[in-house]
């Protein structure tokens, strides 16, 4: 006889690990680590600040700022981004970064093996389901965020 499971921590992180996993294997061959995929995501809507890059993936992985400097630097020196000039949206002097072309490459093909992945992970699942899973999910990462903010450092 089947239980259904609980909701809880151990629940989600066995799925986030078991996908991660699953994910990693998948870019391995691009020449990329999970940590970079996140980055060459968030490059991909266009050249960002540094400042920007670094709050999406610190408050995405929990990671500290040297982290994603360290990042930056791998995509850099693999010539996946590049330096693009200065900021002229907010006035000020400081770089930005954007993909080079074979980093749009690169970013495209992380792309669909995610979207690869996910089709057989989430096939058969009823859209209800995952709606509702989703808002859940949705839910405790907000309350965990909104915990570690009242964290002091």
């Amino acid at each position: 006889m089947s239980t259904v499971p609980t909701l809880n921590g151990q629940v989600i992180g066995q799925a986030h690990y078991a996908t991660r996993a699953l994910l990693e294997r998948a870019v391995a061959p691009l020449g990329v680590t999970f940590n970079q995929v996140l980055a060459l995501n968030v490059l991909a809507n266009g050249p960002v600040d540094p400042a920007h890059l670094t709050h999406r993936v610190t408050s995405t992985l929990k990671v500290d700022e040297s982290a994603v400097r360290q990042v930056v630097d791998q995509l850099v020196d693999a010539g996946l981004a590049q330096v693009d000039g200065a900021s002229t949206a907010t006035g000020g002097d400081e770089p930005r970064l954007a993909l080079t072309d074979t980093g749009r490459a690169t970013q495209r093909s992380v792309v669909a093996a995610v979207a690869d992945l996910s089709a057989r992970l989430y096939a058969e699942i009823p859209t209800d389901e995952a709606s509702t899973a989703a808002r859940v999910l949705t839910i405790v990462t907000q309350r965990a965020n909104a915990e570690l903010a009242a964290i002091p450092a």
